[in-house]
């Protein structure tokens, strides 16, 4: 029977069954001078109807005012533990202290029992009530007081009303009792006040196996496993036996520190014991086993239980959903509502509605839904929270829309969970609408819409949100820098980036190698080589992806004989290459010309790594030759690939055809890559460019001709620079820049000088059939050289000038570029679509290889 189906078939919740009749005969049997047999039986009542029965019969006795019959009325209605016995309780009770009028060890009995009732549900502030009026009627707390009052205290985190039990326990000589001691040492565990806990079992002349446990487990739970295992091996050498709930501590300690060595210690002591494994106990052990990810281990032991409570079925579902073993958890529910097996409750449905998003597996989480619904849990924020999150994951947002809307108090996880619903959806707008109408926005709701923006590219629009989250007053953590400096590195917004790493490191925020790896890149992508390896260097540990961006950024400035260096570096220190390592590594020994060194990393790939070259690294290769002008290598390799050539790799040898003037190649790249791409702009774009750099008008003509024919738009060129924190963006022929006139201005006096050094305009790089006046003036207006003027004038003497360029950067912008540092004294530093220019006193960092 399939899953969905045996939770449909599942009743609703009934009630549980009435007083045995075996009560009512042994009413009639009892006579009124011995109905201890009756109090006796109160322990054994499920229902406050059977209490209430047996109450009745107590009155008839005559015995309803002894403190003795009273106090097991009570303590009965507290072992029920809901609202209406906790009540009736308090009813007798208060008739019980109406009508006595002498103070006695049994009217003690009945206070601390009601004190012990309301602690076990929770009713903190009502246990401490009773014991205020039991002090007021003139009884003195004894050591079973004081251990219920602190249970209360620990309960409602009362850490003030906890120290003056703790004073009260000492006025009355009762805070050197082993008992006492032991619920204090919990007390203040509990309430994070670890010194004083700690102070408590220092001070203890005799301790037994419960206050070693209170301790042991006061650490673990307040995050220093580490401390609890030292502990339980003192304990052990102390000649201290453990008990089930001492293991069960330690055992959770171990799956916290996810130590699987030391957990398999502390189950073979346990067998050498010869303890007796409860429920709790193999609970814990399956749930160490798969935290520990000893996944077959956890699944001998779970199948080898007889009985199998909720509680491990929970643990196992639970494991398995937070490791993405999705189709494991389904699995679990199913052996689950087979057999003989418990109900599932609202724990076992958030592992299933989990699973069934993970697998897309929309009948059954309709299934869990509807079960949830029949058996009274949609008031359960996380199960709904849950669903919502399922039904966006199988696509079904009007659905999740519906629960949303239904429910009756949306918290913020409900509202992120839609939001990011929307997002997995490419819904973006919605998903924007949704964040801009959220009433209280967290963390992870900032983190979630900052990430999606970046995740599309709309990078100038994630650095604002990120500027109105710290108006806001929401604190980063390295979950959003890790998205911020993915938008400042493709930004090439280097002052933004230096901020960045500044604010993690004046914050303290947690550096690990994802969040280093990023700030590698970042810098890496701003050009600031230098400050990319100096993070790269302090880096604790280093995975392929660290160094993949180190060597990145080596690509990115054209220094292939440093990049060979990291990569030598790298397999020394035993860290295996992948895919994508080697794409970088290949690109930055095509920036820097080094075609020997290339061929051999190339071949080694399979040789050495067993790493089958993928048509990227193929594509590498061919701009490794072409730019190196062998174009007929290039293409030899082409025609000898085992896999078909894609458009990539046409479109790095049409772009070598362009650099190496070679009409007949570039004719013949453009046929192929017309065939496999006919609707790519670059490709047009590009071949008519190498027609007009040769002055083959008719030849432009045609081939921008057949672009419109096919709606094929050319992308304008367009540079930013950054000015204060801020994008300033231009593009060529730009009038409309507030600064514009000041900027021509400049542009004037550059070119005058210009022309005085000597300098004459390459007007073979205006790709337009105009007279050389006009091209004279076209080129002075390309971006880049808008960009550098701008930032002439806006930026002190010895600033560099960063510019970004979408697309790669001219013969006469670069030119340009390198007369203005030598006229100017000024660094400049520029971006392409391809690599980075850093020119100082009239040279360029790629030697004019580009």
């Amino acid at each position: 029977m399939a899953v969905a189906t045996q939770l449909s078939t599942l009743p609703s919740v009934t009630a549980l069954p009435e007083l045995p009749t075996r009560l009512h005969q042994h009413e009639k049997r009892a006579a009124s001078q011995n109905s201890a047999p009756a109090i006796g039986l109160l322990k054994n009542c499920k229902t406050l109807n059977e209490v209430s029965q047996l109450h009745c019969y107590i009155i008839k006795a005559g015995l309803s005012g002894r403190s003795f019959a009273v106090a097991n009325i009570v303590s009965a209605c507290t072992d029920l533990a809901t609202p209406g016995s906790l009540a009736y309780a308090q009813k007798v009770f208060e008739q019980y202290v109406d009508e006595e009028e002498d103070v006695d060890d049994g009217s003690l009995f009945v206070y601390n029992s009601l004190i012990r009732g309301y602690s076990q549900v929770g009713l903190s502030q009502s246990a401490v009530s009773v014991h205020v009026q039991m002090v007021e009627n003139g009884l003195v707390p004894d050591k079973y007081t004081f251990p219920f009052l602190l249970s209360a205290c620990t309960k409602m985190n009362g850490f003030e009303e906890g120290l003056q039990v703790h004073g009260a326990a000492v006025k009355t000589s009762l805070d050197g009792d082993v008992y006492v001691q032991n619920s204090l040492i919990h007390f203040y565990f509990e309430c994070g006040d670890v010194a004083d806990g700690q102070k408590v079992f220092d001070g203890m002349p005799d301790r037994n196996v419960v206050s070693w446990t209170s301790l042991i487990c006061g650490y673990a739970r307040r995050e220093n496993p580490r401390k609890a295992v030292s502990l339980f091996f003192d304990m052990v050498d102390s000649g201290i036996r453990p008990n089930s709930v001492t293991m069960v501590c330690i055992i959770s300690a171990c799956s916290k520190l996810q130590d699987l060595s030391l957990g398999e210690r502390v189950c073979a002591y346990i067998n050498s014991l010869g303890l007796k494994l409860n429920t709790h106990m193999v609970n814990a052990t399956v749930d160490m086993y798969m935290k520990c990810g000893a996944f077959g281990t956890a699944k001998l032991i779970f199948d080898g239980c007889e009985e199998r409570s909720l509680v491990l079925y929970n643990t196992v579902m639970s494991n398995y959903a937070r490791e993405g073993m999705a189709k494991e958890a389904i699995d679990t529910l199913n052996e689950m509502l087979s057999g003989e097996g418990p109900r599932p409750d609202r724990v076992t449905l958030l592992s299933a509605i989990s699973a069934c998003a993970h697998l897309n597996e929309l009948v059954l989480g309709k299934s869990c839904h509807a079960y949830a619904l029949r058996n009274e849990m949609q008031g359960w924020e996380s199960i709904l929270n849950a669903t919502i999150d399922m039904y966006m994951k199988c696509g079904e947002t009007g659905l999740a829309c519906k629960v949303f809307e239904r429910m009756p108090n949306r918290t913020t996880v409900s509202w992120n969970s839609l939001v990011a619903g929307y997002i997995n959806n490419s819904d973006l707008e919605s998903a924007q609408k949704i964040f801009q109408e959220m009433p209280e926005r967290d963390l992870f709701s900032w983190n979630t819409m900052i990430g999606a923006l970046v995740q599309v590219s709309s990078f100038e629009e994630a650095i604002e949100l990120f500027r109105t989250m710290q108006r806001e007053g929401i604190k980063p953590d390295r979950v959003t820098l890790v998205s911020v400096a993915s938008a400042c590195g493709y930004l090439g917004a280097l002052g933004l980036a230096k901020w960045v790493h500044r604010y993690m490191i004046e914050n303290q925020i947690h550096c690990d190698i994802k969040l280093s790896t990023a700030m590698v890149d970042m810098f890496g992508r701003c050009g600031d080589p230098q400050s990319a390896m100096l993070v790269f260097n302090n880096m604790k540990e280093r995975d392929v992806s660290a160094w993949t961006a180190a060597i990145g950024a080596m690509a990115m400035e054209g220094n292939g004989r440093r990049a060979m260096e990291l990569f030598r570096e790298m397999i020394a220190e035993g860290v295996k290459p992948d895919e994508v390592l080697f794409v970088g590594l290949l690109t930055a020994l095509s920036h820097g010309g080094m075609v020997e060194e290339g061929w051999s990393i190339f071949k080694s790939m399979e040789e050495t790594y067993g790493i089958s070259p993928s048509i990227v690294h193929c594509g590498c290769m061919v701009d490794l030759l072409g730019r190196a002008g062998m174009l007929e290598q290039a293409l030899d390799f082409i025609k000898g690939m085992q896999s078909e050539p894609n458009d990539v790799i046409w479109a790095a040898l049409l772009s070598a055809c362009r650099k190496h003037n070679n009409l007949e190649m570039a004719s013949y790249a453009a046929e192929r890559l017309d065939k496999l791409n006919p609707y790519k702009s670059g490709i047009s774009v590009l071949l008519s460019n190498i027609y007009a750099s040769e002055g083959k008008w008719s030849d432009v003509a045609k081939v921008r001709l057949q672009m419109k024919e096919k709606g094929i738009q050319k992308r304008p060129g367009s540079s930013t620079v950054e000015i204060s924190g801020r994008i300033h963006e231009f593009t060529s022929g730009d009038e409309f820049h507030s600064e514009m006139r000041h900027i021509t201005g400049m542009l004037d006096e550059i070119n005058c000088r210009l022309r005085d050094a000597g300098h004459e305009p390459d007007l073979k790089a205006v790709l337009l059939d105009v007279d050389e006046e006009n091209k004279e003036l076209l080129l002075s207006r390309h971006s880049e050289k808008l960009a550098i003027a701008y930032g002439l004038i806006s930026t002190s003497h010895k600033m560099p000038i960063r510019v970004v360029k979408n697309l790669r950067i001219c013969s006469d912008c670069h030119a340009f570029a390198k007369l203005v540092t030598a006229i100017y004294d000024r660094e400049i530093i520029i971006r392409d679509n391809s690599r980075f220019h850093f020119f100082s006193q009239g040279l360029c960092s790629c030697g004019d290889y580009w």
